[in-house]
């Protein structure tokens, strides 16, 4: 019997979700919770196999519950977006699979089953991306580009993103130019809108 317990913020989805899975056989829904503070003793407290994990829950990213829970379970990303930087930070982070929500029950209960069992497991449009970035290694951001990227979606100035991320405006300058080329654009408001074009980043 495999053990899932599943963090969303949505309480509906998050239901549904645990009534789709219980009714494979070979699953168990051990817990769930759309709260991130309760997350990490929940694991503790359930011992499950894999965490079933959004990434959005409210002001908090999921991905930042990685880390933590690798030592001790399996994270299989169950989210809606699909961004370069979102799959890049949960892999690295230690995600075993990332899935997007729009997979059908018996995928979803198949990738369970394979991040379970420790082999990895990608949605085909995430498979896709990760291919495209392979193939393309020169129009690939580095983290820290992705990041000042997101900030200026956000709408900061080069002034407030080096403070965000304890860099020279200099420094973040220079990253801007390098994302600049990466995209093919010649300008902030350009660049985000490549960046959102092909799904680098996603705005809120």
């Amino acid at each position: 019997m495999i053990r899932v317990v599943i963090v969303d913020d949505h309480p509906v989805l998050r239901a549904g979700v645990a009534a789709v899975l219980a009714s494979y056989e070979d699953i168990d829904v051990v817990g769930t919770t759309g709260s991130p503070v309760s997350v990490t003793r929940l694991v503790q407290d359930a011992a499950p196999d894999v965490v079933l994990l959004d990434l959005g829950l409210g002001q908090r990213d999921g991905g930042e519950l990685i880390p933590d829970l690798v030592g001790s379970t399996r994270v299989l990303v169950f989210t809606a977006s699909g961004t370069d930087l979102a799959i890049t930070r949960a892999l690295a982070a230690g995600a075993t699979g990332y899935l997007l929500k729009d997979a059908s029950s018996d995928e979803l209960a198949a990738a369970v089953r394979s991040v379970a069992a420790g082999m990895a497991v990608f949605s085909h449009a995430v498979a896709g991306r990760m291919l495209d970035r392979v193939q393309r290694p020169d129009e690939t951001l580095t983290p820290r580009e992705g990041e000042v990227l997101e900030l200026l979606g956000a709408g900061l100035t080069n002034r407030a993103i080096a403070e965000r991320l304890y860099l020279s405006e200099s420094t973040v300058k220079t990253h801007l130019v390098r994302v600049f080329a990466k995209l093919g654009v010649d300008g902030r408001a350009a660049a985000v809108a490549e960046a959102t074009r092909r799904g680098v980043i996603e705005l809120t």
